[in-house]
């Protein structure tokens, strides 16, 4: 296709390069180390601390096609995709940048020239609008050949720009484009509908704007622009809407044959389509640069996205997962320009489809009720739903509010979200006085002891002995001057060789001596940023507020956790190495004894993934890899490839541990120097420990030794009970778990044989001419019980079962069969509800079948007693 989307990024990037920018890759759709980005939204972002003067690159001018998000935070038009044709989720960023070199003139000129020249587009057809007062920008248009009469000039609100209150801004430019008579809407730019629409805005950032709201003139004047390929592919393409260019027709095609329709053939279809289409493409982005459903953060809006996609699916009568499906076709259009959708697409199918079969649970619970609350409402002649009752939907159901808002905008209603939020701050209250939480303060004596003294100095990277003054005695909540033998204290010194607990690592253990004393310390801990405490008890002496102590760290266990936290990186390293970039850290700890690493991730781990990510980990060590740790700036630690994660707290300066090429993250716990110090690492075991989080724990060095040791101790008891070789320990096991198999059929055989010809705890009547058999199976299991009532029923021919049975554990289980040509009369569920309700329980099941659970195995013989009189009853209705 001429112009085709692939066409255009190609283009705009060598047209670009041919002016002297450097191409730079799109950054991924999760900003690092910007906490005040959600997501990437536009292609300014991965140059933000350039434009700022904080950082610097080896080029003046650079051009990108960069991935973006808008769905949260400011930015958000989640919820104008699908009822218009030119919003989206994600979308792609084509953009121009000059940092202190070129500005308006050559803006303008690349703009023009790339849009008239390179793409083709009908100069009589193009628009521009400046800021009011911008009058060079409206000589230098002037100047390329635009005509006056089609120069617009603007105020603030569509021709500035700005970062923030303070800081980089200057006017801008757009560029539109008049799509024709035949699109509704003004004729002239930022009016009503879409016939001209804006495709290209040039931003002259030339000011800096100080906090009383003067605009200071910049030293080095910089250029900013932002075109979207989703636009600019309808335009270039000579549709009308977005979702016609080929950037989204297979797309829409897919989604129209899963759904058994034509896209174009009714309003509302269409518009749920193009919601599907968006999202698809926002869930397999995300989802292939890390991100997975979660309760939390960027987690949470993915959810939303991908929950609001499954609900436009109900609406196309698509009962079943199919997004997983069809994440494999954005793939295949967009793969030959992110080549990283290729190597996660298995992952997204997966997670997606998880994510789906989770939430379509909850529609079919949901949307019913919703359906029925929606109806009444209307039916009383009001458009608002109850408050309350949209509450009892979101909490015993997990219906998301957000669709319920979306389909009450769909029906002309609204949702009364001020009694929601009563509802919601009603439970809460309620919540706090059962669980009778009180909120924790700091205690007085920590908080005044961190403002009164000066940062405690860590020297412990680099040894682990040191002198320091003892400049504070904590005991209790009391401040002291000295301590004798057996008191409980908590110590803080200058200068410190003991690692404080933080970044999941335990605080060490060790020894304080003084002139007159001895302290052994049990634990370290950092109550405030700069105050580190040491808790011991005295040994030995007293000790004094100002005199010098001599430190020593406890070598044995500083090693050994080091040896698990330097493994975890490993861990890390090897999780997403192993399974996607979508693996992140959610915790960890790291003892002495011990690890434990908890991480994002949609399923359990295979056995074979276990041993891979235990080889893949044990030959790093083998390697014995220098473990380098160096300070440097967040910008350039980042820049330089080392995890950082939204949400994380960073200082300017940070920490980054490196392990060869392997792994790079921001720590400032201990290492070892050598991956070969671990010695050896062994898993004990993967688990899941919320939705979407997995939890690993492990051991290293000697504990990992010794895990193997009692694991080999094992296998050689199990052998001498079995009488055979460790080698044939499995084997055998198999032979004889067949054998007790086997015995146990041949029980359960036997007791049914006793069962069914059993006269003393049987009884059978007849009522109104129907036979009714009631039999107590102590002994039997439900699924025996089911195959006596099964060869009683066949025997009976017609006829009423009732059975009851006596578990080990002090519980009772009733099982009610009615012949199929009694079951509209006699319904089994009816019987054994009331059956059930005599020995303190619950159940109810089909008319020809049902079962009941009670607690109450006194009152067993009495409730099968009660079938008779209510069969009698059925059977006269």
């Amino acid at each position: 296709m001429k112009n085709s989307a692939h066409e255009l990024r190609q283009a705009f990037i060598r047209y670009f390069e041919q002016q002297g920018h450097q191409a730079v890759p799109s950054s991924p759709l999760i900003p690092q180390a910007d906490p005040t980005l959600l997501f990437t939204n536009a292609g300014m972002n991965q140059f933000k601390r350039v434009f700022l003067g904080e950082e610097t690159r080896p080029y003046t001018r650079a051009v990108s096609v960069q991935k973006c998000l808008r769905a949260g935070g400011k930015h958000n038009d989640l919820e104008n995709v699908g009822y218009t044709r030119r919003h989206h989720t994600f979308f792609e960023m084509l953009g121009n940048f000059s940092f202190g070199d070129y500005f308006k003139e050559d803006a303008i000129r690349f703009g023009w020239e790339f849009l008239t020249e390179t793409v083709g587009l009908a100069k009589d057809r193009m628009w521009v609008t400046i800021f009011r007062e911008d009058d060079e920008a409206d000589r230098l248009w002037k100047k390329i050949g635009v005509s006056p009469s089609r120069i617009v000039r603007c105020g603030e609100k569509d021709n500035f720009w700005q970062m923030a209150d303070t800081g980089p801004c200057g006017p801008c430019s757009e560029i539109h484009f008049d799509q024709g008579p035949s699109v509704p809407g003004d004729d002239t730019p930022n009016g009503e509908g879409d016939r001209v629409i804006e495709i290209w805005n040039l931003v002259f950032m030339q000011f800096n704007r100080d906090a009383s709201g003067r605009l200071n003139p910049l030293p080095k004047p910089s250029i900013d622009t932002g075109m979207g390929l989703e636009r600019l592919a309808a335009v270039a393409q000579g549709v009308y809407s977005n979702y016609d260019s080929d950037l989204f027709t297979p797309i829409l095609a897919a989604i129209a044959k899963r759904a058994g329709t034509g896209y174009g053939a009714h309003a509302s279809g269409d518009r749920s389509m193009r919601v599907i289409a968006d999202h698809l493409r926002a869930i397999t982005f995300l989802m292939a640069d890390g991100v997975l459903p979660s309760n939390e953060g960027r987690g949470y809006v993915l959810r939303r996205i991908l929950r609001r996609a499954a609900r436009h699916g109900r609406l196309l009568g698509i009962t079943e997962p199919f997004l997983y499906e069809l994440s494999g076709v954005v793939v295949e259009v967009m793969a030959s320009a992110y080549s990283e959708l290729r190597a996660a697409a298995g992952t997204v199918s997966e997670a997606t489809r998880g994510e789906e079969e989770r939430f379509i649970a909850t529609l079919d619970q949901g949307l019913p009720i919703l359906t029925d609350l929606m109806a009444k409402t209307k039916s009383a002649g009001r458009t608002i739903l109850p408050g309350t009752e949209v509450f009892k939907l979101y909490d015993t159901y997990g219906f998301p509010m957000d669709l319920i808002q979306e389909a009450c905008r769909e029906q002309g209603m609204t949702v009364d979200e001020a009694g929601f939020e009563r509802a919601i701050e009603e439970q809460r209250t309620r919540a706090r006085k059962t669980g009778g939480f009180e909120q924790e303060t700091a205690r007085p004596a920590v908080a005044d002891l961190a403002g009164r003294l000066g940062a405690t100095k860590f020297v412990g990277y680099d040894r682990l002995e040191a002198d320091s003054v003892l400049q504070a005695i904590l005991k209790g909540e009391r401040m002291v001057k000295e301590a004798v033998e057996g008191d409980a204290v908590e110590l803080a010194l200058d200068v410190t060789p003991f690692y404080a607990e933080g970044g999941g690592q335990v605080g060490d253990q060790g020894v304080l001596v003084g002139p007159e004393g001895r302290v052994e310390i049990k634990e370290t801990i950092r109550p405030a940023p700069t105050l580190i405490l040491h808790k011991g008890v005295v040994s030995k002496g007293r000790i004094r507020e100002g005199e010098q102590l001599h430190l020593t760290v406890n070598s044995v266990t500083r090693q050994d956790a080091a040896r698990n936290h330097t493994a975890t990186h490993l861990v890390h390293a090897a999780l997403r190495d192993l399974l996607g970039p979508h693996v992140k850290q959610y915790g960890s700890l790291v003892a002495p004894n011990r690890l434990r690493f908890d991480f994002a991730h949609f399923r359990p781990l295979s056995s074979r993934d276990i041993d891979d990510i235990e080889a893949t980990v044990n030959e790093e060590i083998r390697r014995n890899e220098q473990v380098r740790a160096e300070v440097m700036s967040l910008q350039d630690a980042v820049a330089n490839g080392a995890l950082a994660f939204f949400g994380d707290k960073y200082g300017d300066q940070v920490r980054v541990v490196t392990v060869d090429s392997f792994s790079k993250e921001l720590c400032g716990g201990t290492h070892c120097r050598h991956t070969g110090e671990i010695g050896l690492f062994r898993i004990v075991s993967e688990t899941g420990v919320a939705a979407g989080v997995r939890r690993i724990e492990a051991q290293t060095g000697s504990g990992a030794l010794a895990m193997m040791k009692k694991l080999e101790a094992e296998v050689r008891e199990l052998s001498e009970l079995l009488k055979v070789g460790p080698s044939e320990v499995i084997n055998k096991t198999r032979k004889v778990m067949a054998q007790l198999k086997e015995k146990e059929r041949e029980l359960e055989e036997l007791k049914l044989k006793m069962a069914s010809g059993s006269a003393v705890t049987s009884t059978a009547k007849t009522i109104a001419g129907v036979p009714v058999h009631v039999q107590r199976t102590d002994g039997l299991d439900v699924t025996a019980m089911r195959a006596l009532a099964d060869q009683l029923r066949d025997k009976l021919k017609s006829g009423v079962v009732a059975l009851g049975a006596a578990t080990d554990d002090g519980k009772v289980v009733l099982l009610v069969v009615v012949t199929k040509d009694l079951a509209a009369k006699v319904k089994a569920g009816d019987l054994v509800k009331v059956m059930a309700a005599e020995v303190g329980g619950t159940g109810g099941g089909r008319p020809e079948m049902a079962q009941a659970g009670g607690k109450d195995p006194s009152k067993l013989d009495a409730a099968l007693e009660k079938i008779f009189g209510l069969v009698e009853t059925s059977l006269q209705r």
